[in-house]
């Protein structure tokens, strides 16, 4: 937060609202998957940034950690482990959690954008 305040950046998010309908966990992981805590989270972190002027965005979370953000080639096969990426099209490589948050990086960027663009006059 305090890097955020001081560099004049944002926080980007994943949207995670309906991540329980969509993600079928195996019987043995059923308690810990209902008890995960992500709308508090979420609620902490905007709450924290309000207070310290930070703008707060949430994007779509579809895909984030299988599209190579180099060429945007999408698919399964780019995670051949749940830990590592690897695009199949370009050979962009790397930690799976850090290329998706590169990707809701910069989709935060394109959304924002769109949010404080200047308002198109009709002639």
């Amino acid at each position: 937060m305090a890097v955020a305040q001081r560099t004049g950046r944002g926080i980007a998010l994943e949207e995670l609202s309906g991540i329980r309908d969509r993600v079928r966990p195996f019987r043995d992981q059923r308690a810990t998957f209902s008890s995960w805590p992500f709308h508090l989270l979420e609620e902490h972190l905007r709450y924290k940034a309000r207070r310290a002027g930070v703008p707060v965005i949430a994007v779509d979370a579809h895909h984030t950690s299988q599209m190579c953000p180099r060429c945007g080639h999408t698919a399964r096969h780019n995670r051949p482990t749940r830990d590592t990426f690897s695009c199949r099209r370009c050979g962009l490589a790397g930690p799976a959690d850090h290329v998706a948050g590169v990707n809701v990086r910069n989709r935060a960027r394109s959304a924002w954008v769109l949010v404080n663009g200047p308002v198109p006059q009709r002639v």
